[in-house]
């Protein structure tokens, strides 16, 4: 959603990358592209107005000529500014000390009213609560039906004792809700009231009865987030007619450009308190300012990722797993990966897990384009493979390979591919696992083209030269080889046969080696 003004954004602060002090045009140029960047994303004029205002003042200050790195700075108060416009910190439900706690939902029809009150029941289950869901939408056709059908797929029970469809009294359900809950120990009440196709007052004024009449705990404005500019005008006409005390934002997975999501807690004073990003009933969470600027500046929402992988991976797979790349457990098998790619799978669909990592902005392309299907091709070819083979996958020979492509409906390439790519994969992993870092980086060997790992940059290692005993070249001539090895071994006697060649045999000083190769200061502590 944040795509168009995550872009815009960071093609402003490259302008700013590798100067050393920002001028007075340097700071207007910024806040220029700030500007037209927020107005792009239809972000309201006032909301516009305050936030260029306020980087601008900050930009000018000490806290940017005295930094080292202006540039990083600047970005530093735009991502600050951009908490404070999103509501500041993260706003939590507030539940009742005695009997059930009550969340009442209101807003326009087409928001989604129905279907997040099934996602946040079943994120209340998720938190050990026992939700029950009211279904005081007697208006639109079928609302009630769809209701039940969603508390059905979430477990959770849903209290309708009128058809609906035009017929009934959602105050009177509303009422009877409140005393259902109480015999039935439920401890979190959640009503869902009929939407309008604009500010209705009459149907503005039977919300606010309802509210009257059971007393919310808390009550939720539900925004559609890809409405615009429309979306501040409801919020102020909700906010007059019934009152709310926080919004939540649906459909941020859209295309829209998101105004109204960084508009609406700037100028109603309401947090956001809950996001909506897909349509599956799992994808419904907190709504933390400081992550979603993060995200629009494309930092990443790492912990978002992690808090997510925590409660969708089985921690004692994983443990097992993990044992195995490190040698401890057996080897690594196409059958732990096939369930490691699954509980991947779980998390939602990968353009959406790349996305929360910093700096994929520039891959968004990559990322939108890539198929979801091709993880199940490839668990489709390690189906057709037979329990030995999915254990041992070097016994898979060409024969096999042929067989394994006829039986999944792909190509013998297609096979050829995912078992060498299994391997490289499973090598890379275990020397991570057991402590070796990424391959190729300074002391671990495997990258060509790195500092003193024998190639250039994009070149492979030069092997040209048959190399002996430490490195030397080799002579042809039998005679000169042998005189080249004796007076090798010469040197590393006359060394102490100190490997390193440093002289005294076992008695070195380290302080003063370390002394003589300049290293950094208080380094030989690490050498004692």
């Amino acid at each position: 959603m944040f795509a168009t003004l995550s872009d815009r954004l960071a093609d402003t602060f490259k302008n700013l990358r590798g100067k050393g002090r920002l001028s007075e045009a340097d700071i207007d140029a910024t806040a220029r592209e700030i500007r037209i960047a927020l107005l792009e994303a239809d972000v309201a004029l006032p909301v516009v107005k305050e936030f260029v205002g306020a980087v601008k003042e900050r930009a000018r200050g000490e806290e940017v000529s005295g930094a080292l790195n202006p540039a990083q700075q600047i970005v530093k108060i735009v991502n600050e500014e951009l908490v404070n416009i999103l509501g500041g910190e993260t706003r939590r439900l507030r539940y009742a000390k005695n009997g059930p706690t009550v969340i009442m939902l209101a807003g326009l029809q087409g928001a989604g009213k129905t279907t997040l009150a099934a996602k946040l029941a079943l994120w209340l289950k998720e938190q050990g609560k026992t939700p029950m869901l009211v279904a005081c939408d007697l208006q639109r056709p079928n609302a009630v039906n769809q209701l039940q059908v969603n508390g059905e797929r979430v477990g959770v029970p849903v209290f309708a004792p009128e058809p609906g469809n035009g017929t009934g009294d959602p105050v009177g359900v509303a009422q009877a809700s409140i005393e259902e809950a109480k015999r039935k120990l439920h401890d979190v009440v959640i009503v869902d009231t009929a939407g309008r196709l604009g500010v209705d007052a009459e149907l503005m004024q039977q919300a606010a009865d309802i509210r009257d009449a059971v007393q919310p705990d808390e009550v939720l404005f539900v925004v559609d987030a890809m409405i615009g500019q429309d979306a501040v005008t409801t919020a102020q006409a909700f906010l007059e007619g019934v009152g709310y005390d926080a919004v939540v934002l649906t459909k941020l997975d859209g295309d829209a450009r998101g105004g109204a999501a960084l508009s609406i807690a700037s100028i109603t004073g309401k947090p956001v308190m809950f996001a909506s990003n897909g349509e599956k009933l799992t994808d419904f969470d907190l709504f933390h300012p400081d992550r979603m600027a993060s995200r629009i500046l494309d930092m990443g929402d790492v912990l978002t990722l992690i808090e997510q992988a925590e409660k969708t991976f089985d921690a004692e797979q994983a443990m097992k797993a993990a044992e195995k790349l490190s040698g401890r457990g057996g080897e690594f098998t196409l059958v732990d990966f096939l369930e490691q790619m699954q509980q991947v799978r779980k998390l939602g669909s990968m353009s959406k897990i790349m996305g929360m990592l910093p700096g994929m902005g520039q891959f968004r392309d990559q990322l939108e384009n890539f198929d979801d299907r091709e993880i199940d091709r490839i668990q489709a070819i390690i189906y057709s493979m037979t329990p030995a083979e999915r254990i041992n996958p070097k016994i898979i020979d060409g024969s096999r390979r042929q067989r394994i492509a006829k039986g999944c409906g792909r190509t013998v390439t297609d096979v050829n591919q995912l078992v060498d790519r299994f391997f490289e994969a499973r090598k890379m992993m275990t020397q991570l696992a057991k402590g070796g870092g990424m391959p190729g980086m300074p002391g671990m060997p495997g990258m060509p083209g790195m500092p003193g790992m024998g190639g250039g940059k994009g070149r492979k290692p030069k092997q040209q030269q048959k190399k002996g005993k430490g490195g030397k070249r080799v002579s042809g001539n039998p005679a000169k080889a042998a005189q080249a090895e004796k007076a090798a071994k010469e040197k590393a006697a006359s060394a102490g046969g100190n490997p390193f060649g440093m002289p005294g045999g076992d008695e070195v000083d380290y302080e003063k080696a370390a002394a003589e190769l300049n290293l950094p200061k208080d380094f030989s502590k690490f050498l004692k």
